[in-house]
């Protein structure tokens, strides 16, 4: 499906380069606009020398650590979330996934759903299946419920981890991983960058945790709505008081703070809403490369 990021397609990372770190934060559908990130990255022929992710943000990342191209996700993202939606209807309809794998929809208490039922069909194929055969080294966020304190997750089998960061509360069910109960990384760490402080020259976040939607009318929102934008009040909070202690190199506001956590219907009203975000931080990130390179040279 997808092509890897490779010297022979001219996306590869030159030793004179600086390096850079790159964290994806998570914000529901409004992550979709990561990708335009990832795009730019392969645009300037930067290869990551190590990836942080949060919720979606861990989603992408692990498919962009796989060495996935931006180009190749943007088009499967679309093709799961237009032509082949019926699938993801599914998943929430608890229909028709009988013959697929062993998961089980509706496992545990209630009627939550099982995360990686949805990876099984949002991840494109050929993600690595664990952290050691990714091309690029991943840290991936998860709330551990019991404990109160983030984890961390670096190794071991791959779907598991990022099925534990993008497990929202009353949608999906927690997952266990080593006798942990791990649920949505959004509420303990929405912007991982302190996590790669220091590793490399260059530390990129980027933040879709956006703003609640503007109301159209004076009716108050929905009660699932209103419960979802509480968990943004939490993570744009603590985003806020991690920038007032450290500034990353290169901080990215995506601009879809319009769309709702779960408008991944509207994937290219989000696309099309995050392209000047996408133009900027190729301005900015080709002028960071130039003066890092420049800085090296004297």
């Amino acid at each position: 499906m997808s092509q890897s990021r490779s010297p022979e397609n001219g996306s590869t990372c030159l030793e004179d380069k600086p390096s850079v770190a790159l964290v994806l934060g998570g914000g529901g559908a409004r992550g979709l606009a990561h990708i335009g990130i990832l795009e730019v990255l392969d645009e300037l022929g930067v290869v990551p020398k190590v990836i942080a992710g949060t919720s979606i943000g861990a989603i992408f990342g692990s498919a962009y650590a796989s060495g996935i191209r931006g180009a190749d996700i943007r088009r499967h993202t679309i093709e799961v979330l237009t032509r082949r939606f019926d699938l993801v209807r599914d998943v929430f309809s608890a229909r028709a996934m009988s013959g697929r794998s062993a998961f089980n929809l509706f496992a545990g208490r209630g009627s939550l759903l099982a995360p990686e039922a949805l990876l099984d069909i949002v991840l494109p194929s050929d993600v690595a299946e664990t952290f050691e055969d990714l091309k690029v080294p991943l840290h991936i966020v998860a709330s551990d419920y019991y404990a109160l304190e983030p984890k961390v997750l670096t190794e071991g089998p791959l779907r598991p981890a990022v099925a534990a960061s993008m497990a929202l509360p009353v949608i999906f069910r927690p997952v266990t991983i080593d006798g942990r109960m791990l649920m949505d990384g959004g509420f303990v760490n929405p912007l991982p960058f302190d996590l790669l402080d220091g590793m490399a020259d260059i530390l990129i976040a980027v933040d879709v945790s956006g703003t609640t939607k503007q109301p159209e009318s004076d009716k108050p929102p929905a009660i699932l709505e209103s419960l979802f934008s509480l968990s943004f009040f939490f993570e744009r909070s603590l985003i806020r008081e991690k920038l007032k202690a450290r500034q990353p190199d290169i901080y990215v506001e995506a601009g879809t703070g319009t769309f709702n956590v779960l408008d991944f219907l509207k994937v290219k009203e989000i696309l099309e809403k995050a392209e000047p975000a996408k133009e900027r931080f190729k301005a900015q990130l080709a002028r960071a490369l130039e003066a890092k390179t420049l800085h090296v040279d004297e």
